[in-house]
């Protein structure tokens, strides 16, 4: 997937370093509803260096995919971003994350309902968290619709990784995938909210 420059598609640092990353590397945790398709997004964005599929927030150590997706275990489905911060910066990242997803949706999203499928922001420090709330703020501020925004804002938890059958689906399945996104209405609910320069700035 080629890579996207966010000065393109938005016109609009922090410290949470992974273990064997360099000075210039940050991560970022953020759950949009299925992570095949949050992956799919942010490893299009030039800057971003890896991205990993898993589970944070609840309460089952070591969780399966069948636990989280029973919705009894309390986590989400996010992803772990790792990206450098001398090409894109968190705020960025944040800014185009807002655009990838309904915020307005309590219970999930699109044709995804349940705990697993919540939308967060998982702060890593302080600097994370401010930069996650003013972003917030902002959006409320600015949003071209009327809904709620209901995405929170949480301080980090464990992350577990998914299964490997996880990680790139969009890659290693990609026809199932992009038959999946299409029906569940992703693209179609955030172009409804978001506009069209928005549903289209991943693709």
């Amino acid at each position: 997937m080629k890579a996207l420059t966010l000065a393109s598609a938005l016109t609009l640092g922090t410290l949470a370093i992974t273990p064997q990353a360099s000075a210039e590397q940050q991560t970022m945790i953020a759950a949009g509803g299925c992570f095949w398709c949050v992956e799919s997004d942010f490893e299009s964005v030039e800057g971003v260096i890896d991205v990993v599929s898993g589970y944070t927030g609840g309460h089952v150590a070591n969780p399966t995919y069948q636990q989280v997706s029973g919705k009894k275990t309390g986590h989400y489905e996010a992803v772990k971003i790792t990206f450098d911060d001398e090409i894109v910066s968190l705020r960025e990242l944040t800014e185009y994350y807002w655009r990838t997803i309904d915020p307005t949706d309590a219970s999930g999203q699109f044709c995804d309902k349940g705990e697993p499928y919540r939308t967060g922001l998982f702060y890593q420090n302080e600097e994370q968290r401010q930069v996650f709330a003013a972003s917030k703020a902002q959006v409320i501020e600015s949003k071209p619709f009327a809904g709620d925004i209901v995405t929170e804002i949480m301080p980090a938890k464990e992350f577990y990784l998914a299964e490997d059958y996880h990680q790139d689906y969009y890659l290693k399945n990609n026809l199932r995938y992009k038959f999946y996104r299409y029906n569940c209405g992703r693209d179609s609910r955030i172009e409804d909210l978001w506009g069209e320069v928005a549903s289209k700035q991943y693709h």
